[in-house]
């Protein structure tokens, strides 16, 4: 599948892959000299990101209003929280909890723009009128990124659903969708059950499918502490990244001025791409074969462990060693930390998820945890790793195109509107009825939608067949040039920016990767006079939308504390939510499965007994996964350079192992095209990519998104959990002509 360049213009058609002996353009700046690579060999964050922080915010055009933030962002009951990542605010008083990511992040939003009143002007009446002049509510959906924050998220969630429709598409949807199936069909909740202090007391941690310097940087902190007072941490990963060797926390003075760093892995394990699977169950054999088991804790709270045992004993370590990539000797290693730990924590992020058996992976770790009673008890359990800042709160809060029955009824008690009951479009959904013409408005709150999902080249031109596209954003990116006949981009107020109404200063709340909600208060004076607030914004395209609707949108935006309290009456666990959100730190939302409460058809933890994946590729291809560079963030490229990586100057560049180079005569920065096979035998390509030489286990790749997001076809997601296939692509790659 080709890009037509006449279609598109050349500079799109280079980022959209190029043509056979045209070079693919990055989605970064443009590239200027050679690329060069030299290993990264110092410590995880400490100078290294303490110098590029210092560049960050030198150029930023408003270095006194960056420097300020750093001293509020992640401060409890003043600060305002990082937009960047979910990881827990520090729960001791740190004044500098903040990463190199999250300032970058910060700093980006404080752009010198400007955009005047009259942007607003006629723009909520044209959303109302497109929404209104549809035959059916179905035929617009209405897209969140992580960024909403809590109280516009319900307000979100109550005008679409209102309008008639639950389609609520979100991030969620390609990211974490397979642990939140996971672990409700398991443990009963959505979530995992650990907080700031389980980490703070596991014997051992292991880390899976993440690099954390560069996805979470502040876990930094928790894995340098754990490794201090002698627990284990075990990171299993193809790729060997910065994060597990060594870091210096820069809020360490003493560290930072005596160079002093600290180690946050103890044992590095590569498995194949797609194969931890294969590896849990390994461990899960070894453990089964020491007796090593809790067999009250079994008894007690679980169901289903003698299938799941039966299919253990009876699973050959021949196949577990071809299903992992990853030898016996070793398995049995990491089952001794497993063994010898009385408390563990696994946690986990996309290289688990974005993949065909991502659900039936994640039911394994929790297996894995319940076969020594690993949940329930501090300092263990499982523990995703989130991505964006509130992308946890945001499910919590009612965004979900399949809501259940439970959550609806409570809506329609509290708010008096007749919800829809049929599930709505998830994104992959959305977008491929966008493309059949069947979907015609799209509204997208923050993200980066058409550069966030799969098959680039379809997923813009399905935005273009739209009538109109909404997008609400504190920065502009490629989405909003990717529009419908009509297209609107509304600015609203950044989380580090005082938001006041006719009540007065505002504060939202958010949600942590680990279940903690906390108010956001930003502080800066916002870019215009003239800006709108999120929940603003959202309750005047309602009132535009629904004129007879009797839920009060503009009582809602002058005191976002009428909006919690709705919310206290709607959500499970927010009772009193005004009051305990103003505590110093918050609070967290009530988890049953981390009472041994298990909300299941059984009443029980339930095992798992799925069969082994079936990870073979056709001869000649490899398996390719996407990733993001360390100067990144989502879709946000800050830079063509990836320090941790040591890599400079390009991002259009396929990591791959020597002896795959070799075998298709390839040297160090040798020009290559990539072709994907889809599931229904289509092919996709980019051309003139760069081979370089990593440490990858062989038959297996890896490449940046979102410009290899074009490789990836709309069409391949997993049966288990609908989420696009981003880190289970198989691909054959070829000398360019």
């Amino acid at each position: 599948m080709d890009i037509n360049e006449k279609q598109v213009g050349p500079r799109e058609a280079a980022m959209l892959g190029g043509a056979p002996g045209v070079p693919s353009a990055g989605r970064g700046p443009a590239v200027t000299g050679k690329p060069r690579q030299k290993d990264y060999t110092h410590p995880a964050a400490g100078w290294g990101a303490a110098v590029s922080v210092g560049k960050v915010v030198a150029a930023s055009g408003v270095p006194g209003q960056a420097a300020k933030a750093l001293f509020t962002m992640n401060h409890e009951g003043s600060g305002f929280d990082c937009p960047g990542c979910a990881w827990p605010d520090a729960t001791d008083g740190l004044k500098l909890d903040l990463c190199e990511n999250g300032i970058k992040h910060v700093t980006w939003e404080m752009t010198a723009k400007r955009a005047g009143r009259e942007l607003f002007a006629d723009a909520f009446e044209l959303v109302g009128r497109a929404l209104r002049g549809l035959d059916s509510p179905h035929r617009a959906a209405f897209y969140t990124s992580g960024r909403l924050a809590n109280e516009a998220t319900f307000l979100y969630q109550l005008w679409v659903r209102e309008y008639g429709t639950n389609n609520l598409p979100d991030c969620s949807n390609m990211c974490h969708e397979a642990s939140g199936r996971a672990l409700q069909a398991s443990l009963g909740t959505g979530k995992g059950t650990c907080d700031l202090n389980d980490w703070e007391k596991a014997d051992a941690i292991v880390v899976m499918g993440v690099n954390a310097a560069s996805n979470a940087p502040r876990m930094l902190t928790a894995l340098s502490d754990a490794y201090r007072r002698g627990a284990q941490i075990v990171h299993i990963n193809p790729l060997v990244e910065a994060a597990s060797r060594d870091t210096i926390v820069p809020h360490e003075i003493l560290a930072m001025a005596t160079f002093r760093p600290t180690r946050i892995g103890t044992m590095n394990v590569q498995p194949r791409i797609g194969g931890d699977m294969a590896l849990l169950r390994g461990v899960a054999k070894a453990t089964i074969e020491a007796g090593a088991v809790s067999p009250d804790f079994l008894d007690r709270y679980t169901d289903g462990f003698e299938a799941y045992r039966n299919l253990v004993v009876t699973t050959s370590w021949e196949d577990i060693v071809a299903g992992s990539g990853v030898d016996e000797e070793q398995i049995r290693q990491l089952a001794g930390v497993y063994i010898r730990s009385e408390r563990t924590v696994i946690s986990w992020c996309l290289g688990l998820t974005q993949q065909e058996h991502g659900v039936d992976t994640v039911r394994e770790i929790v297996n894995l945890l319940l076969l020594r009673g690993n949940l329930g008890r501090e300092g263990a359990g499982p523990s995703p790793v989130r991505g964006h800042s509130n992308v946890q709160g945001n499910r919590t809060c009612g965004i979900d195109h399949r809501p259940t029955a439970a959550f609806l009824d409570k809506l329609a008690e509290v708010c008096g509107i007749d919800p829809p009951r049929e599930h709505g479009l998830d994104t992959v959904a959305t977008i491929e009825a966008m493309r059949r013409g069947d979907v015609r408005v799209f509204v997208g709150m923050g993200g980066n939608f058409v550069l966030a999902a799969p098959d680039t080249a379809y997923t813009s031109q399905a935005l273009r067949q739209c009538d109109l596209t909404v997008h609400v954003s504190t920065k502009l990116n490629r989405s909003h040039l990717v529009h419908g006949r009509d297209a609107l981009i509304l600015p609203c107020i950044a989380r580090s920016e005082r938001d006041v109404q006719k009540t007065g200063p505002q504060s939202i709340s958010v949600e942590d990767a680990m279940s903690e909600v906390h108010l956001s208060r930003g502080s800066k004076r916002p870019a215009s006079p003239y800006l709108l607030s999120e929940p603003a914004i959202i309750a005047g395209m309602a009132a535009a939308t629904l004129p007879e609707s009797r839920t009060p949108w503009a009582e809602y935006t002058d005191d976002y504390d009428r909006i919690r309290d709705t919310m206290a009456e709607v959500l499970d666990g927010f009772a009193g939510f005004n009051r305990k959100v103003r505590d110093r730190l918050g609070f967290r939302i009530p988890q049953p499965a981390r009472e041994r409460e298990f909300l299941t058809p059984s009443g029980h933890a339930e095992f798992s007994a799925a069969a082994l994946p079936d990870l073979e590729v056709p001869p000649g291809f490899l398996m390719l996964s996407t990733m993001r560079s360390h100067d990144q963030w989502n879709t946000t490229i800050y830079s063509n350079d990836d320090r941790y990586r040591g890599l400079r100057g390009t991002r259009t560049v396929i990591f791959m192992n020597e002896r795959d180079m070799a075998d298709r005569g390839l040297a160090e920065f040798d020009r290559v095209d990539v072709t994907s096979l889809a599931k229904d035998g289509t092919r996709r390509h980019v051309y003139g990519y760069q081979a370089m030489r990593y440490d990858v286990p062989p038959g297996n790749a890896a490449g940046y998104m979102p410009e290899l997001n074009v490789l990836c076809p709309i069409g391949d997601v997993s049966s288990q959990s609908d989420q696009p296939l981003m880190k289970h692509v198989v691909v054959e790659i070829v000398a360019s002509a």
